[in-house]
């Protein structure tokens, strides 16, 4: 009987997932259709009214993404989604093309700092191009309602004792573990988990804490230069410490 409750569990368990994947799907086609009509309605109206609707559009149509993608990975019986080489760089420098027109938008400025020279590390590389703009976004959205002389997020990575750390970094006193560590525990239960941080849902946030966490990772918070802010440790490759 034990054994029937945890596998009808798990049944459901997976039934709901795909349940919310099919409903993700779903939504993406109007949402689609409003990001490719602002593309085309740009070129004959006013750019500059239009422009927020297109990255809007195309941010929601991310977390849609994001979300799909983290529920296959968590669900990837078949070990489709390995782990490869990454280059962090290359990931970082994605990132910020990504978030760019939502940094605009939002007068935030973004830059890229890099202690050193990385090697590889081991990670899926759309997941983690995928978690880090989602983390993006929702920093980027919650700056403006905290008081700073300069809206500023920067995207970085270095050396700790575990591994590599990446992510993005501002002067928000408010990013703390404790923070963190609420918003998990009232995620779902509350429509302002970030209360300290964010007046929206900070689903970014949460999208990107499941693809690291379907990544063997989690979403962590960390200082950098006197930053502080929120990524992944992340595991150099192995073959390339052997050199």
């Amino acid at each position: 009987m034990a054994q029937t409750a945890v596998s009808t569990e798990a049944n459901q368990q997976v039934l709901s997932q795909h349940l919310l994947l099919s409903v993700a799907e779903q939504i993406k086609l109007p949402l689609l259709q409003i990001a490719r009509q602002a593309e085309l309605a740009a070129l004959s109206a006013n750019p500059a009214n239009l422009d927020r609707i297109q990255t809007t559009a195309d941010m929601a149509l991310h977390l849609l993404d994001s979300y799909v993608l983290g529920v296959r990975l968590a669900t990837d019986t078949d070990q489709l989604f390995e782990t490869e080489p990454v280059s962090i760089s290359s990931v970082l420098y994605d990132v910020g093309s990504k978030l760019q027109p939502l940094a605009r938008a939002y007068d935030v400025k973004l830059d890229m700092h890099l202690d050193g020279k990385y090697g590889p590390v081991m990670a899926h590389r759309e997941g983690l191009l995928s978690a880090l703009v989602s983390l993006g976004y929702a920093l980027i959205e919650a700056l403006p309602a905290i008081e700073r002389p300069q809206l500023r997020l920067q995207l970085a990575a270095h050396r700790c004792r575990y591994g590599v750390v990446a992510g993005l970094y501002c002067e928000a006193e408010e990013l703390s573990t404790e923070a963190l560590r609420s918003g998990r525990e009232l995620y779902g239960r509350a429509r302002q988990p970030l209360t300290n941080l964010s007046a929206g849902s900070g689903a970014g946030v949460f999208v990107a804490d499941a693809l690291l966490r379907a990544m063997q990772t989690e979403l962590t918070v960390s200082r950098h230069h006197k930053l502080r802010g929120l990524g992944a440790v992340l595991q150099p490759n192995p073959q390339m410490q052997l050199v």
